[in-house]
C-alpha cells in the first residue's frame, strides 16, 4: 500500500509577491518620511525664520499627509483604505503642483520635500504615492481591506473594484 503523495501548495504569482513587497516597503517608508519631513518642518520654523511661511507650512502639510497615509498601510479597515486613497491622491496632486512651480518659480516654493518633484528626497515623494495608490487598489489588497474583487481580471478588474470599494463599499 503506497501512501498518498501531499499536494503542493498553491503558488502564489509573481505580482502577489512583488506587490506583498511594495506594502511593506511602504509600510516602512511612510512613517520614516513622515518623520523626517516633521523634523525638517521644526527646523524650518524654529532655526530659518528667513524661509517664510511657505516651504514651513508645505513641510508641515506632506508630514501630516504621510502621517495619515501611514493609517492605511497598518489598519485593515474600510475608512482607513479611503482615507488612505484620498491622502495618497493629494500628496500625488500636492508634488507634480508644488514640484512644477519650484520649478518654474524657485524663489517662491524653497526648499520642500514636494519641491523639484522630491528632489531632495530622491524622487520618492514623487513615485511613493503612485506605489502606494496601486498597493492600495490592487484586488488582494482589496479583499484585505474587506472589500469585493476579483482575482484575474487584470488592470481594468482592479479599476473595476476600486471604483466599487470608493463608492459603494
Amino acid at each position: 500500500m503506497t501512501s498518498p503523495q501531499p499536494q503542493p501548495a498553491p503558488q502564489r504569482s509573481q505580482t502577489a509577491d512583488v506587490l506583498t513587497a511594495v506594502g511593506g516597503v511602504l509600510g516602512v517608508s511612510y512613517p520614516v518620511l513622515a518623520l523626517s519631513t516633521g523634523v525638517r518642518a521644526i527646523y524650518q520654523a524654529v532655526q530659518r525664520p528667513d524661509l517664510g511661511f511657505l516651504p514651513v507650512a508645505l513641510s508641515g502639510l506632506a508630514a501630516a499627509i504621510y502621517l495619515v497615509a501611514t493609517l492605511a498601510f497598518f489598519l485593515r479597515r474600510r475608512w482607513a483604505w479611503r482615507l488612505g486613497v484620498a491622502a495618497l491622491g493629494f500628496e500625488t496632486v500636492m508634488t507634480l503642483a508644488v514640484g512644477t512651480l519650484s520649478t518654474l518659480w524657485p524663489d517662491l516654493i524653497g526648499r520642500t520635500v514636494w519641491g523639484h518633484f522630491g528632489r531632495d528626497y530622491g524622487y520618492f515623494p514623487l513615485i511613493q504615492p503612485l506605489l502606494g495608490l496601486v498597493w492600495l487598489n490592487w484586488p488582494e489588497t482589496l479583499r484585505r481591506f474587506g472589500f469585493e474583487a476579483e482575482a484575474g481580471r487584470g488592470v481594468g478588474g482592479a479599476l473595476r473594484a476600486a471604483w466599487r470599494a470608493l463608492w459603494r463599499g
